[in-house]
């Protein structure tokens, strides 16, 4: 039977922890495929570069957010905060939101990380909007100016939808998130504008 990557780490992992039988009793040394799956498993779980990058971006920031709730109509504009800091050893960035949206209170939570095994970077979020979750997928360059495309389920229609998301640093204290999504005519409409003020 083939054994599987997750259980032969699983399994390496424990051989430490086997006691001996007898005396004359020595930890079985890993097989080179056990070595291989060791090592993988280390590389994709290291933070590197882009991990550093993203724990730059801790802080607390001032927020301006509009919201397009008609392509035809001006946005309505609201205040808030949002606190992010790295978890999980520097793996993943985690950020909490408080704000209002259409006169009610708001809170959301979003992480990000970069997956040293796609090479993409990726983020979610859900809110107290929702009892959903939104999953997105991608790139970000040298001045962490970011492209995401992400999918939710629309609560009327009840089918996936697919969103863009831009984010651009205009100044080394200044981020402004952008989301775009089908209007009611289908084509690509702004929903979304959030300006990050990073707090000194």
């Amino acid at each position: 039977m083939k054994r599987s990557p997750v259980l032969s780490l699983v399994l390496v992992s424990l051989l430490p922890a086997v006691p001996a039988v007898a005396q004359d009793n020595k930890t079985p040394p890993m097989t080179p495929e056990m070595k291989a799956q060791m090592e993988a498993f280390q590389k994709a779980g290291t933070p590197g570069d882009e991990h550093r990058k993203l724990a730059s971006l801790d802080g607390t920031y001032d927020l301006t957010v509009k919201s397009w709730h008609s392509p035809d109509a001006p946005p309505s504009t609201d205040t808030g905060t949002a606190t992010r800091k790295m978890i999980l050893g520097g793996r993943v960035q985690v950020e909490e939101v408080a704000s209002q949206m259409m006169g009610q209170p708001f809170s959301g939570q979003g992480l990000r990380g970069y997956d040293n095994v796609t090479g993409k970077h990726w983020a979610t979020w859900n809110d107290s909007m929702s009892t959903g979750l939104m999953v997105s997928e991608g790139t970000c360059d040298a001045a962490q100016s970011c492209t995401y495309t992400g999918t939710y389920h629309d609560p009327v229609s009840k089918k996936p939808v697919t969103s863009r998301m831009t984010s651009r640093w205009t100044d080394k204290n200044t981020e402004v998130f952008e989301m775009y999504a089908p209007g009611p005519d289908g084509k690509e409409a702004k929903m979304m504008e959030i300006t990050y003020k990073k707090r000194p």
